[in-house]
C-alpha cells in the first residue's frame, strides 16, 4: 500500500464513518462492517482495487488510524490488525474498557473465542492472519478477520456482529466471504450440535489419550451422510478469479444512475456541493458513489466493482486514482460533517439527496459502457492527477498541456 494512498484512505474512511454515525448511529456502522458486500464496496470506493485481499488489511488499518483521534467524539474504537497487531487485541480491549466503562476483560475473551472458532471450529484450509475488532462505548462490537490459503493464493474473510449473537459455536457468523470449496470441518454449523456435545462427553469420559487411541482404530472407515436440512444462508460474497473490472462485475443501470445524478441534476439540485471551492463535475460523480456507501441499503452492494469507478484503484483497476478528485472529495465531506456539527445540515442533506436521485434515475438512465467509461477515465487521468503503484498517469501523446506546470501540480499533489 503506497503511503500517498494510505494517508488518503485514512482521511476518507474516517469522514465516511463520521457521516454514517451522524445519520444512523454507531451500531449501524458496525452492521455495515459486518456485511461483506458493503465492506468490499467501502474498500473499493476508497481507491483499493476492488478485487484484492489487501482490501481487508487496508480498510481495517485506515479505520484504526483515522478513528483513533475521534474515539472520544464517536465512541468507536478499532483494535487489532494484521500479524502481531492481532495478538494485541485483548490487551487493547482491556485498556479501552477501563477508559470507556465497558467490561474489557469479557470482550477480550470474546476476541479470543472468535479467533479460536475461525481457526479450530472452522477448519477450511485458511490460516488466520488478520483480526480486527471494532467496539463502541456501549460494548457492542463487530469483528472482521481474514485467513489465507497459500497454495490456492486465495483469502477468506469472516464477519461477526455482537447484535443478535446467541452462541459463539452455533451459527455465530454474520457473513463469510469466499467460495465453497474443498473439504471443510465446520463445527459451527447448527447440524453439528450433536457432534459438539459428543466430543465433550468423550473428553470427559475417556480423556485425550484414549480418544487418540480410539481414533487410530477407526482407520479409513467412513460415516454415512445424513439428510439434514441445508445450512441457513448467510450473506456470502464470492469474488471472480480476474482482477480487472469487467462489465459482468457491474450492474450497469446502477452505474448509469450514479453518473446521471452527478451530471444531469447536480447543477440544479446540489448547488450546495458545487459552491465548495475547487469542486467540479468529476468530484460530484465520486460523491454520488460515496453517498451511496453512506446511505445505500444492503441490497445495493451486490456489485462492489461499481464503486471503484468513484476513485479508481491503486493498480489501475479500472483506472489510476485521480488524486485531485480524491482530495476534493475528502474536502467536501469534511466540510459537510463540520457544518453539520454546528447544526448546518445543507451539505450533508445534499449528499443524501444525491444518493436518492441516483436510485430514481437509474430506471431510465443511459450512458457509456463499463469499458468505454474506463477508457475515458484513462485518457483523462493525467488531468485529474492520476496515480497508481506504477507512477503518475502520462498525458496522451501530443497533449501540449503536459509541461512544467503539470509537473509542478503533480509535485504538490504528492506532497
Amino acid at each position: 500500500m503506497p503511503r500517498w494512498l494510505a494517508d488518503r484512505m485514512t482521511r476518507l474512511g474516517a469522514v465516511i464513518s463520521q457521516t454514517i454515525v451522524h445519520h444512523y448511529g454507531r451500531d449501524e456502522l458496525l452492521r455495515r462492517l459486518a456485511h461483506p458486500f458493503w465492506f468490499q464496496s467501502f474498500g473499493a470506493v476508497m481507491g483499493m482495487d476492488w478485487h484484492s485481499s489487501g482490501i481487508t488489511t487496508s480498510v481495517i488499518g485506515a479505520l484504526k488510524r483515522g478513528l483513533a483521534p475521534l474515539e472520544r467524539e464517536l465512541g468507536i474504537h478499532v483494535c487489532g490488525g494484521r500479524g502481531r497487531f492481532s495478538r494485541q487485541t485483548p490487551h487493547e480491549l482491556i485498556s479501552i474498557g477501563e477508559q470507556a466503562g465497558f467490561d474489557g476483560s469479557a470482550l477480550a475473551t470474546a476476541s479470543r473465542l472468535v479467533a479460536k472458532v475461525d481457526s479450530a471450529a472452522v477448519q477450511d484450509g485458511f490460516d488466520l492472519y488478520l483480526h480486527g475488532f471494532i467496539v463502541t462505548d456501549d460494548g457492542h462490537w463487530a469483528v472482521v478477520q481474514q485467513g489465507m490459503n497459500g497454495e490456492l493464493r486465495q483469502a477468506r474473510r469472516y464477519h461477526w456482529l455482537s447484535e443478535g449473537l446467541k452462541s459463539f459455536v452455533d451459527e455465530p457468523h454474520a457473513a463469510i466471504e469466499g467460495p465453497r470449496q474443498g473439504e471443510i470441518v465446520n463445527l459451527t454449523d447448527h447440524r453439528a450440535e450433536r457432534s459438539r456435545r459428543t466430543q465433550l462427553d468423550l473428553l470427559a469420559s475417556l480423556g485425550p489419550d484414549r480418544i487418540v487411541a480410539e481414533l487410530g482404530k477407526l482407520g479409513d472407515r467412513t460415516t454415512k451422510r445424513g439428510s439434514a436440512a441445508l445450512q441457513p444462508s448467510l450473506p456470502h460474497l464470492i469474488m471472480p478469479p480476474h482482477h480487472d473490472v469487467r462489465a459482468s462485475d457491474v450492474i450497469t443501470r446502477r452505474l448509469h444512475g450514479n453518473l446521471a445524478a452527478a451530471a444531469d441534476r447536480a447543477p440544479h439540485d446540489f448547488s450546495e456541493l458545487l459552491l465548495v471551492p475547487g469542486v467540479g463535475a468529476r468530484t460530484v460523480r465520486a460523491l454520488a458513489m460515496v453517498a451511496e456507501v453512506v446511505h445505500g441499503a444492503p441490497c445495493r452492494f451486490t456489485d462492489p466493482a461499481r464503486f471503484s469507478f468513484a476513485l479508481g484503484g491503486k493498480d489501475r483497476h479500472p483506472f489510476p486514482v485521480p488524486v485531485r478528485v480524491y482530495d476534493e472529495t475528502i474536502g467536501v465531506l469534511k466540510s459537510a460533517v463540520q457544518k453539520a456539527k454546528l447544526g448546518r445540515e445543507e451539505e450533508l442533506a445534499a449528499l443524501q439527496r444525491l444518493d436518492a436521485q441516483a436510485r430514481r434515475l437509474e430506471r431510465g438512465a443511459r450512458g457509456p459502457s463499463v469499458e468505454q467509461l474506463a477508457a475515458d477515465e484513462h485518457r483523462r487521468s493525467h488531468s485529474y492527477g492520476g496515480r497508481s503503484v506504477f507512477g503518475w498517469a502520462a498525458a496522451p501523446v501530443g497533449d501540449a498541456s503536459e509541461g512544467d506546470g503539470a509537473s509542478s501540480r503533480r509535485k504538490r499533489l504528492a506532497e
